[in-house]
């Protein structure tokens, strides 16, 4: 197959490879999965970019920021894409047609904010500064390049055996020959022809990374054959063996003892962009195996019930961006990813870091605070039966419903607690009962729960303390021009709109910030003067052009 004229380094392996479908459904007997079954357009869109061209899209390692991105390659329907302040160890792909991609400008017209990618490599406060710089004479993305993504497919209609093109995970630059090894639910297992199992995954039947047989060649993407990527890709060895067998697929109960599965396929651990990781690369990821497995350890699924109460570690919106479920993948790999959603939707990652036991285990994981990076290795989590302890530990510690992380899901409706208008009494007997209550897989002495208790009482009236001193009476009205604001009024706004404020607000009473004053302040006076860090800075600008803009 002749390669695109923007055929970035890499696909230097395959661009001159000729691979045609007919010939190899043929020789394997295979059936193509339909069109209609991918969430792709009919006809693949026209990639109308440049490489240097600067666009809006999401942090692939932290999707609630939007960051000023560069076009590095266009090949096909895809874009090469980095993130302006890090660095091309990052660089993700992604469609054209892709909904977290958007022109420049495209954030502050909708009353957002383009914030620093993770890992940004200068200091924080530098980055208006750097912003300007950025954009300053660049070649912006015109409107026209952008696409509107297609809609899914109404349900999962694939089936075992259905062939079809899929991106390599681990090398994200190549799109392969698959097939459908299993269905669960809405996922579909993927398993690349010709390759180790240890790079087939899980994604939903609406996953952007999957699309129908013959789509490289409709949009020039290079395709790698079948059967030669150990030839052009080797593997390094390394410490511990990875499964190469196949199984039926069951998400394990949280009540079940644990069982061996006949031979079931572990998916790989993640990296820092959520994406599996190849053997070759395993000493660069954040779950690491430090020895052989013995036997092949089995699949569980945890579902995340958005609809339980969270606790005063976690931020509710944050909670409700995490994914339905984790799995059905191999135990650190759920481990992590519920850990990793953890501290991404924490009100403060240092304090949800603190409550996660620490141990001997194969799972590391990672946390900011300041400008300082925590590093800690979690207790070891052999079975489902250590899954589930270890869970209804955490939550218990950070003061969550037990079934947040469950067995099962509850479609948004929990019998054991109630997010709307949860008083003080009702979370305490819930807390209480929940500490109290028998279960015989927890190992704790009164002694240890009532000191929990006690800890959660502790950090219950903290936060009392910090809305009570940062409010005003709930029946006073605000002026209607925020100029005519009081000091109150200022104080009473910012913990009104993001609760997560609230302790931030104190220093506008000190300052004496009111309505006036609260219009004039830009980031560079509040990190200043004020003393703020650039997350809040950023949160509390983006309030105060909203106000701006009312006026």
């Amino acid at each position: 197959m002749s390669a695109s004229p923007n055929t970035p380094k890499g696909f230097s392996e395959v661009q001159n490879v000729t691979f045609n479908w007919d010939d190899y459904l043929k020789e394997v007997g295979g059936e193509a999965a339909p069109e209609h079954y991918f969430k792709q357009a009919a006809e693949p869109p026209k990639n109308e970019f440049e490489p240097g061209m600067k666009i809006e899209a999401a942090d692939p390692r932290n999707l609630t920021s939007t960051c000023v991105a560069t076009v590095i390659a266009a090949v096909g329907s895809r874009l090469r894409l980095r993130l302006d302040g890090s660095d091309n160890k990052n660089d993700f792909w992604r469609l054209v047609d892709s909904s977290d991609l958007h022109p420049i400008g495209h954030s502050e017209k909708h009353g957002g904010l383009l914030q620093p990618p993770l890992g940004f490599r200068m200091n924080p406060s530098s980055w208006p500064s750097f912003m300007q710089k950025t954009l300053n004479g660049a070649v912006c993305a015109p409107d026209s390049c952008f696409r509107s993504e297609p809609p899914p497919p109404r349900r999962n209609e694939f089936k075992v055996g259905m062939k079809l093109e899929a991106v390599d995970r681990k090398n994200p630059m190549l799109i392969c020959p698959a097939t459908v090894g299993a269905i669960n639910g809405d996922q579909i297992h993927v398993r690349f022809d010709g390759w180790k199992g240890a790079f087939d995954y899980w994604c939903r039947y609406d996953d952007r990374d999957i699309f129908a047989v013959g789509w490289c060649a409709k949009t020039g993407h290079p395709l790698q054959p079948p059967g030669q990527k150990e030839k052009a890709l080797p593997q390094k060895p390394v410490r511990g063996r990875i499964s190469d067998s196949t199984s039926s697929i069951s998400p394990v109960s949280k009540n079940s003892s644990h069982r061996k599965s006949p031979s079931p396929r572990p998916t790989s651990p993640s990296d820092s962009e959520g994406q599996p990781v190849s053997p070759r690369e395993t000493h660069k990821s954040v779950v690491t195996v430090t020895e052989p497995d013995t036997s092949s350890p089995p699949l569980v699924c945890v579902y995340v019930n958005h609809g339980c109460y969270c606790g005063p570690y976690l931020n509710q919106q944050k909670v409700m961006r995490l994914p339905s479920q984790y799995g059905p993948a191999v135990i650190t790999r759920v481990l992590y990813d519920i850990l990793k959603g953890c501290l991404e939707s924490a009100i403060t990652e240092k304090d949800v870091f603190t409550l996660i036991p620490e141990g001997h285990g194969r799972v590391v994981i990672s946390a900011t605070h300041g400008h300082k990076s925590l590093t800690k290795r979690v207790i070891a989590v052999e079975n489902d039966t250590q899954l589930w302890d270890l869970l209804d530990k955490l939550t218990d510690d950070m003061g969550c419903c037990e079934d947040l992380f469950a067995a099962s899901p509850l479609n948004n409706v929990c019998q054991k607690c109630t997010r709307a208008n949860r008083s003080d009494s009702e979370g305490q007997q819930s807390l209480d009962s929940r500490s109290t209550k028998s279960n015989p897989r927890r190992r704790w002495s009164t002694e240890s729960l009532e000191s929990l208790r006690n800890t959660k009482a502790k950090v219950r009236r903290s936060y009392e303390a910090e809305a009570s001193s940062t409010t005003v009476d709930t029946r006073t009205h605000r002026p209607r021009d925020p100029s005519e604001w009081s000091i109150d009024d200022v104080v009473k706004h910012i913990c009104d709109t993001d609760m997560a404020l609230a302790p931030h607000a104190v220093l506008f009473r000190k300052h004496e910030i009111d309505g006036k004053a609260l219009l004039l302040l830009n980031s560079d006076m509040m990190m200043k003067y004020m003393g703020l860090k650039l997350g809040p800075v950023l949160k509390l600008c983006n309030l105060i052009d909203r106000l701006r803009q009312r006026r």
